[in-house]
């Protein structure tokens, strides 16, 4: 079983930094405009989102190998 990724309302920051709101679907055509994004520490409390629908995901730098 794998860590979890994304996150609801209410629930705390497993890890510090920045997340970014995701929505149900994730391909291209549904790509959420403008989506709001949160720095948190860990143990901060996620807020709501702007749609009942989205989740709360941390953003990754890109890996460089």
């Amino acid at each position: 079983m794998g860590e979890q990724t994304e996150f609801e309302e209410g629930q705390k920051a497993p890890n510090p930094g920045i997340y970014t709101e995701v929505g149900e679907a994730r391909s291209f055509h549904t790509e959420i405009q403008n989506p709001k994004s949160i720095k948190m520490k860990k143990g901060d409390t996620f807020p709501e989102t702007t749609n009942k629908n989205r989740k709360w995901k941390k953003v990754e730098k890109a890996r460089v190998h």
